[in-house]
Order: structure tokens, then C-alpha cells, then sequence
């Protein structure tokens, strides 16, 4: 028995050593004696010594990874060298593994530089692994191929660039080959051919698009058992020959996702319908129906079919796919209704199936009974259509690990949550689920993790003592009520990376120990509620929190007393629309703030001087302390956030003039300093520095002189606010050059902000850009249309000289106002331009001139006001001018015409005299007489003719259609005729009494 163990052990060792020669795998030191750790009297051959050393001198090795490398007595053997391994029979060395962990956050410890041809040396070399490191966009050397011992090769994520060297052809032992996530780039993969040994070849991220011939290629290699070709520019030429190619009966795993690929690819597959156990097509142009020959693939197990243009239903024939585990079929366009769409899944398939993913169709119909998928894990039909109730069987499925239904219309109550043992992930967001949770939905709950109940109508009553029987990662109960008391139950959990229970009625004061967040915290949102009280410091434990992005959303509550020290790792704080108060220095007093981007602290309490500290935060995006009493200088250190895109200032108290280092953030985009006590010269650099910007509000301020000529160079300006000032001088003449009021992008039907959208880790805090306009009449608060905004206003200052002719070439602008300054001229002539203008306000100028007809032709406008100026003649008729209240034309003497009660001259004669008529009227006249022609006559009788003979032809011809027309006449005469004998009864019967 003990002989038989040995024997066994030592054929299972056999096994393992010739597997991972020839397989992808990486032999770790002391799986087995490939090294010469413990043998002292097998040293490195000194040509292969010098050969590293050399390989060692053309690489950059900034972090000591290669520092066992060396000459020195105790370094001599190479043997013993990090990464290298030697054979214990001859010494020679088979191995060079200097691979580095794939990068997660920012740098990451690797080697760069160039590989030397001192490996040239290593001709006994099988293994070679230099995968993520950086190797600076260089060529893979061409005389890896003459390494022909080579069997395995991975060079994944090593910053390598150009064509693949079709020397790689040579390698006839290689079995296992990972060119992926670089810069590369193949014509051709005849060398491939020459690959008979290969079982597994990783091409993923590398251009393949001139590769037409990768079908071939790839078929013919009888020993590859795992294909991955993601993201290579795919294309499906189906070749002629196809029934000619030897395709292989050994590959198991194929990826061909993130390509362009059509639903031709599906012929090709069917050459595999042996061996194929994994099948990735996602993010393709696949188009149509499903077709019924995946149900001939017996042994898969793992098919994703998501993100591509797929329609219909599910066939019949996946039911009888009796290996089958995975199925992923999100993101398309699939129609049918679920119950008979899992109806065709009904086969061996039932007891072997464990995710389905269905997220993001057009799904129909109610939650059918899904209890026959005895082994079903995780559920994802998010995003679809369906309604309807819970039904009663989801409350017997025992083996759901995730269930996931966000984004439907889902009603009625939760069913029994209590025998979902397994449950791990519950997604309801966002439907119609209605009642009352009580800590016995809960009670068995032990292994969830992830819970997402927002957006229902969800009354949550748990008792101030509850212990819930689970540890929560992800807590979303957004818009669910939970107050108005704290839900104390949250105390209890210590370990939640996100929580999110905004708009929960909650109105209490938070427990001062709920501050002590937890170490995994990535997300945190409490805002629209009415929480009170104070906030305190938020600290976390985690020693290693300078790793995230942590993101605080303690908007719209009454939080007060001063703002809280925050953690370093802190990214985005929003702690807007609270009372909050006293002074911001407290934001200085962080030792290191460089990961922050978003501070957004408007709408508070909060006085004093801006700090002068803002170097420390060179990551900044958004800075917001809009409706404050903050007074003083603007700080000069502000000019150090180079990549700040949003500064608002508004509604303040600041003094002083500009700071002359605000011109080195040319990221901005949006910058509001309206309704403070700013003073001095509008700076030419905002033009000449800051082209990016968009919004650019100094409303309401001091500031005087004329407006620079630089402006201009704001070709991406949309909204320009510089009301309210002391501004004088001419309206410079070259607005044209604001083009994105002249003709609108792409991008701008969609909303424009949050502009920065993307940076966060989660991207679930949205920072909303906000801007107060004088609008129709009112100040308004635009934010959410923000980005569909485009205006000017100049008002209540003191310009002068004629309004430009170059408005006229802005015809995406909105809105308008010129009004209280001196302006002087007419009114453009061009005006009619301006298509999209619905305000336009030019009260109390020094106007004259006659109102351009052309004014007429402006469909949207909705606000009008041209009083208290020297205009004269006719108000142009037309429907919507003389819609308009007469205050918007008061105060112009010599105006006259509707709505004004002053007549214009000749109004008040019934007869037109001919000879008063203008030549634009009697033309008209001409026209109206010239209408009816003998041609008019003449096209009047063949369209009746016409007419009739086509009615009356196709009842003599068509018999259905002639007597169901007879019948009718029959049913109309019979009711007419009864109708009419009733009536001459009654009057008979009136007559007679």
C-alpha cells in the first residue's frame, strides 16, 4: 500500500513538471528542482552569467529588482539570482521569470530600458516571462525566434509596439505564447503554421485588422486548446474554403470579444462543436436571431453573447446544452417574453445552468416560476421591461447568490427573503415594490453582502435593537424610508465600502460613533435628508486608505458647526446647502490633500478669508463656495490648480481686483465670481489664457473700464454674464468668434456637466456645474440644462456705440440683453439670423430706426423688450409681435401699430386707394389674380376624374368590396327610413291629441 502511494506521488510529480513545461502555467521556486537553491555543487555556466549581466546593464532598474544580480562573491552564482533558474543536470539556464504584478493604482515598481541580444546566450533558455514591465514602445526583438528552445513566451502588458516579428515562427517547441496588452500589430499569421506544439496563444489588444487569413491560422494549429483574440480589429471573412480547413478538435476556450464581427462568425463555429467549452463574443456587430446551431456545442459551458445587436427570443435547442453554466446575453435587443423566453431553456440545461444574464433588453411580461433551474446562483434581468408582482415561488429558490432586477416595474411585496440562505447580492433598485420590511424579511439573511433597495416605496421598520445576522459590503437605500429616527442597525456594520441613504426621510441627529466610518469605505452619501447636528472628523482606520477614492455626499441636511477635518484619501467632499460655519482655514491643516478633486461647500454659513494654501491640492477639479459670507482677496495660491475646471466664487463678499495667477488654471471652464464687491479692469488674459472656458459670470461686481478685445479668443464661450457692472466702451465687433454660439456640436444635445464626470472611483457622486441668470424677466438658477444654455448679457452698464452687426451670425443663442446702457444706431438688420433667440432685451438705450422685419421670423421668441428707445414706424406684422404685452414697445414716440394704441397712418380707412398700395402688394394681388388659371381648371377635372374612376372602378371590379359597399347604402336607407316613419308618428300622434 505505502509502495503504491510512492509510486503514485512520484507519477503525479512526472505529470506536473511535463504540464507545466508545455502549458501557461509558472512554476513557483521549490515546486520542483528546475532551480539549484539547495545543490551547492551546480553552479551557472560563466557565458550565460555574462550574458545577464549584460541583459542587466540595458535595462533601468529604478527599484532594485534586479539587485541579486552581480558580480560579488556571494552574487556570483546566477543560479541564485531572483528570477532565473537553472538545470540541476546540466546547470544551463531554462528559465528567466521577471514579470511584475500588473498595475492597479498609479505607479507600480517594474524594469524599463531594452533587452539585450546577450540573451542570444541563453540557447537552452524554455521559459521566458518579462510580462508588465515597460519597455518603452521598443520593437519585440526579432531574435527571441532564434531561442529555439523556447516553450513558453509572455510578454503581456510589457510596452512593446510595432509588428510582431514573424520570426517567432522558428520556435517549433513553443507551447504557450502572450503577446497581449500592447502596441502591436500583425500583416500576416502565416508563421503560426510552424507552430505545432502551440496550446495556447494570447493576441488580445493586438491589430489584426490586415490579418485576413487568422481563420486559417488559427484552425489549423491541432494541439490549441485556448484562443484569445479580444480587442484585435477582427473582422469575419468567411473564406471560401472554409469546409477545407482542418480545424482543431482540441480547442476548448475562445475569445473573440470586443471585435467587429457579424453573425457570419457563426458558421465557423460550428467546426468546433467537439471541443468548445468556453465562447466569448461579446461587444461585437452580431445581428439577428440566435441561431440554433449553439445547441450543438455539448460540452460548452460558458457562453457570452452580450453587447451586441441580437433579437428575438432564446431557441429551443439551448435546453438541451446539458454542461452549461454561464449565459450572457445582456445588452441587446432581445423581445420576447420572459416566461416562454426561459420556457425554451426547459431540458437537461435546467439542472446545470448558474448565472443567467439578461440585463438591458426589452423584456416583457411578469416574473415567471424559475424554480426548475435547480442550481441557479445568480440572476441579472435589470434594465428590461417586465411587471407584475413577485410571485410566489421566488420565495423557494434556496440557491440564489445574486438576484437582481433593478430597473423594471416591479410591484406588489417583497416575498420570503428568509429561505434565500445563500443570498449574497439583492438589486431591486428603481421599481414599484411597495410595504413594510421588518427584521423577519431578514432573519436568515446571514450571507448577504450586497443590498440595493432604492428607489421603491419601501417603508423599512426595524427596531432600535436589532442585530442584523449579516455584515453588509454594499448598502443602497436611496429614496427608501428609514427615519425619522437614525436606523441604529447601521451602527452594526463595520466593514461597508458604500453606503447610500439619501432621501430617506431620516431627521434625526447621527450618533457620534457612526462617524468612526469604516476602513473600507470608498462611498458615503447621506444628503437630502434633515440630519442634524454636528459632523465630526472623518477619519478612517485603515492605514493603507491613501490607496482609494473616497467619495462624502453629505448634502441638503442641517449639519452645522464648523467643517470637519477629512482623510487625505478623500477625493470628492460635498457638504452643500447645510449651515455649516465659521471659517475654511481648517481646509489648510490637512498634511496631504493632493488626492482631492471635488470641494463643493456652497449654500453654508461659512465666513472669513479664503486660505492661502491651495498648492497643496494640485489634483482639484472643483472648487465651490458659491452663497457664502466669505470676504477678502481672492488668494493668489489658487493659480497653482492647474487642473482646476470649476471655480465658483458667487454670492460672497470678496474684494480686490483679479489675482494675476488665476491665468495659469487654463483648464477652466467654468468660472463664477458674480454678486461679490470685485473692482478693477476685466484682465485680457481671461481671453488669452483661459480658452477653454464655457461659462465665464462677473455680474453684479465693480468692475470698470472696457471689455478687452481678448474675449473674443473664448471661441468655446456659451454662456457670457458681465451684467451689473461699471463697463464702458463698444461692444467689441468680433463675437463672431464665439462658435459654439454660432453652430452647435455633437456633443451638445446632451447634457453638458457634470463636466468631470469619470474621475471619481465609483463615479456615483455627480457634481452638478450651476449658474444664476437674469432670465425672462427673473433670477434663475440653471443647472441640470446647464449644458443647452447659450447667452449674453451686458446689461446695466455703461456701453456705448452701435450693437455689432456679428450678432447676427450667433444663431444658437438664447438669450439676449443689452438693456440700461447707452447704445446707439439700429437694431441689426440681420436679427432674423438668430433662429434659436427666445429673449431679447434692449430697454432704455438710445435706439432709433424702424424695428427690422426681419424680427418677425424669430419662432421661439418668448420674451421681447425694446421700450424706452427712440424707434419709429410700423410694428412688423406678424402672429407673435403683436402677441406681445404693449409694455415691451412703450416709451419709442414715434412707434405705432399693435399691440400700441397708436394707430399708424391709413389705418383708420376701410378702402384701400390702389395708389397707396406698395409694389410688395400689389405683387401679391397680381399673384392672387393669376391663381385661377384655365391650367387651374384643367388639373381640377383630371384630379376628379381620377378620383371617381379609381372609387367606382374598383367596386365593378372587386366583388367583396361592391357588395359591402351596397350593403351599407342598404343599412343607411333602412335607418333613414325608420328613422324618419318614428318621427312622422310622433307628430301624427301630437296632432291627433
Amino acid at each position: 500500500m505505502i509502495i503504491g502511494e510512492i509510486f503514485l506521488k512520484f507519477l503525479h510529480m512526472i505529470v506536473v513538471v511535463l504540464l507545466l513545461l508545455c502549458m501557461k502555467m509558472k512554476p513557483a521556486p521549490g515546486l520542483f528542482t528546475l532551480g539549484v537553491g539547495d545543490d551547492a555543487n551546480v553552479r551557472c555556466i560563466e557565458r550565460e552569467r555574462r550574458a545577464l549581466l549584460d541583459f542587466k546593464r540595458s535595462l533601468v532598474d529604478d527599484y532594485g529588482l534586479l539587485s541579486s544580480w552581480g558580480s560579488a562573491k556571494e552574487n556570483k552564482d546566477c543560479c541564485k539570482w531572483r528570477g532565473v533558474w537553472c538545470s540541476n543536470r546540466t546547470g544551463h539556464v531554462i528559465m528567466l521569470d521577471l514579470h511584475v504584478p500588473p498595475p492597479l493604482y498609479g505607479s507600480y515598481q517594474r524594469l524599463q530600458g531594452k533587452i539585450s541580444p546577450s540573451l542570444l546566450e541563453l540557447q537552452h533558455l524554455k521559459y521566458l516571462d518579462l510580462s508588465y514591465n515597460d519597455f518603452g514602445g521598443n520593437h519585440i526583438p526579432k531574435f527571441i525566434g532564434f531561442l529555439r528552445r523556447l516553450q513558453h513566451v509572455n510578454l503581456t502588458g510589457a510596452g512593446f509596439s510595432g509588428e510582431v516579428p514573424s520570426q517567432f515562427g522558428n520556435l517549433s517547441e513553443l507551447c504557450s505564447l502572450d503577446l497581449s496588452r500592447n502596441d502591436l500589430s500583425v500583416k500576416n499569421l502565416r508563421w503560426l503554421s510552424h507552430l505545432s506544439s502551440l496550446r495556447f496563444l494570447d493576441l488580445s489588444t493586438v491589430d489584426l485588422s490586415e490579418a485576413t487569413d487568422w481563420m486559417e491560422a488559427t484552425s489549423n494549429l491541432p494541439l490549441l486548446t485556448d484562443l484569445q483574440l479580444s480587442s484585435c480589429r477582427l473582422r469575419a471573412v468567411i473564406p471560401s474554403t472554409l469546409s477545407l480547413i482542418n480545424s482543431s478538435k482540441s480547442l476548448a476556450s475562445l475569445n473573440l470579444s470586443v471585435n467587429s464581427l457579424t453573425s457570419s462568425i457563426f458558421s465557423w463555429l460550428c467546426n468546433f462543436n467537439s471541443s468548445l467549452v468556453e465562447v466569448y463574443l461579446s461587444q461585437n456587430n452580431l445581428q439577428g436571431l440566435i441561431p440554433n446551431a449553439f445547441g450543438n456545442l455539448n460540452f460548452l459551458t460558458h457562453l457570452d453573447l452580450s453587447s451586441n445587436h441580437l433579437e428575438g427570443g432564446i431557441p429551443k435547442s439551448f435546453g438541451n446544452l446539458s454542461s452549461l453554466r454561464t449565459l450572457h446575453l445582456s445588452q441587446n435587443n432581445l423581445t420576447e417574453q420572459l416566461p416562454k423566453f426561459l420556457q425554451n431553456l426547459s431540458g437537461p440545461v435546467e439542472n446545470t445552468l448558474e448565472i443567467l444574464q439578461l440585463s438591458e433588453n426589452k423584456l416583457s411580461g411578469s416574473l415567471p416560476d424559475i424554480t426548475k433551474f435547480s442550481n441557479l446562483r445568480e440572476l441579472y434581468l435589470d434594465y428590461n421591461q417586465l411587471n407584475g408582482s413577485f410571485p410566489e415561488s421566488f420565495g423557494q429558490i434556496s440557491t440564489i447568490v445574486v438576484l437582481d432586477l433593478s430597473e423594471n416595474c416591479i410591484t406588489g411585496s417583497l416575498p420570503r427573503l428568509t429561505v434565500f440562505l445563500s443570498l449574497r447580492e439583492l438589486h431591486l433598485s428603481n421599481n414599484q415594490i411597495n410595504g413594510t420590511l421588518i427584521e423577519a424579511h431578514f432573519s436568515n439573511l446571514s450571507n448577504l453582502q450586497h443590498l440595493d433597495l432604492s428607489c421603491n416605496s419601501l417603508v423599512l421598520n426595524f427596531s432600535s435593537d436589532w442585530i442584523p445576522p449579516f455584515q453588509l459590503d454594499v448598502i443602497k437605500l436611496r429614496s427608501c424610508q428609514l427615519g425619522p429616527r437614525f436606523p441604529n442597525w447601521l451602527l452594526t456594520q463595520n466593514n461597508y465600502s458604500e453606503l447610500d441613504i439619501s432621501g430617506a426621510g431620516i431627521s434625526d441627529t447621527v450618533p457620534k460613533r457612526f462617524w468612526d466610518l469604516s476602513p473600507k469605505l470608498a462611498y458615503l452619501n447621506l444628503s437630502s435628508n434633515q440630519i442634524k447636528g454636528m459632523v465630526y472628523n472623518l477619519s478612517l482606520k485603515n492605514l493603507y486608505s491613501d490607496q482609494l477614492h473616497i467619495e462624502i455626499d453629505l448634502s441638503s441636511n442641517h449639519f452645522e458647526g464648523p467643517i470637519p477635518l477629512y482623510d487625505p484619501s478623500v477625493t470628492s467632499l460635498h457638504l452643500y446647502n447645510n449651515t455649516f460655519s465659521g471659517s475654511v482655514s481648517s481646509l489648510c491643516k490637512m498634511k496631504s490633500a493632493s488626492f482631492t478633486t471635488a470641494i463643493d461647500l456652497c449654500i453654508n454659513l461659512l465666513s472669513g478669508e479664503l486660505p492661502d494654501c491651495w498648492m497643496q491640492m494640485e489634483n482639484l477639479l472643483i472648487l465651490d463656495f458659491a452663497n457664502n459670507n466669505l470676504t477678502g482677496r481672492i488668494p493668489s495660491s489658487i493659480g497653482f490648480l492647474h487642473q482646476l475646471q470649476t471655480l465658483n466664487l458667487r454670492n460672497n463678499n470678496f474684494i480686490g481686483e483679479l489675482p494675476s495667477s488665476l491665468k495659469n488654471c487654463r483648464n477652466l471652464i467654468h468660472l463664477d465670481l458674480g454678486e461679490n464687491k470685485l473692482s478693477g479692469k476685466i484682465p485680457t488674459w481671461i481671453g488669452s489664457h483661459l480658452t477653454r472656458m464655457m461659462i465665464l459670470s462677473l455680474r453684479l461686481n465693480e468692475f470698470f473700464g472696457s471689455i478687452p478685445v481678448n474675449i473674443c479668443h473664448l471661441n468655446k464661450i456659451r454662456i457670457l454674464d458681465l451684467s451689473q457692472n461699471n463697463i464702458s466702451g463698444n461692444i467689441p465687433w468680433c463675437i463672431n468668434n464665439f462658435t459654439s454660439c454660432v453652430q452647435r456640436g455633437g456633443d451638445d444635445e446632451e447634457i453638458l456637466f457634470p463636466h468631470f464626470k469619470g474621475v471619481h472611483y465609483l463615479g456615483s457622486v455627480d457634481y452638478m456645474d450651476s449658474v444664476t441668470l437674469l432670465w425672462k424677466g427673473q433670477v434663475s438658477q440653471y443647472k441640470k440644462t446647464l449644458g443647452l444654455v447659450r447667452g449674453i448679457d451686458l446689461s446695466c452698464n455703461k456701453l456705448s456705440g452701435k450693437i455689432p452687426q456679428e450678432f447676427s451670425s450667433l444663431a444658437e443663442l438664447i438669450f439676449l440683453n443689452l438693456s440700461r446702457n447707452n447704445l446707439t444706431g439700429t437694431i441689426f438688420q440681420n436679427i432674423g439670423n438668430m433662429k434659436m433667440l427666445e429673449a431679447l432685451d434692449l430697454y432704455k438705450n438710445q435706439l432709433f430706426g424702424e424695428i427690422p422685419t426681419g424680427i418677425a421670423r424669430l419662432n421661439y421668441l418668448s420674451v421681447l423688450n425694446l421700450s424706452y428707445n427712440n424707434l419709429y414706424g410700423r410694428i412688423p406684422a406678424s402672429t407673435q409681435l403683436q402677441s406681445f404685452d404693449a409694455a415691451s414697445y412703450i416709451g419709442n414716440q414715434e412707434l405705432c401699430g399693435l399691440p400700441l394704441p397708436k394707430k399708424c397712418p391709413g389705418d383708420d380707412t376701410d378702402a384701400v386707394d390702389p395708389s397707396s398700395v406698395d409694389d410688395c402688394q400689389k405683387d401679391n394681388n397680381i399673384q392672387e389674380d393669376n391663381f385661377i388659371t384655365p391650367e387651374f381648371y384643367i388639373s381640377m377635372g383630371l384630379g376628379f376624374g381620377v378620383g371617381f374612376g379609381g372609387l367606382f372602378g374598383t367596386l365593378l371590379l372587386k366583388r367583396t368590396w361592391r357588395y359591402a359597399y351596397l350593403k351599407l347604402l342598404n343599412n343607411i336607407a333602412d335607418w333613414l327610413y325608420v328613422t324618419a316613419a318614428v318621427n312622422m308618428a310622433r307628430l301624427r300622434r301630437r296632432l291627433q291629441s
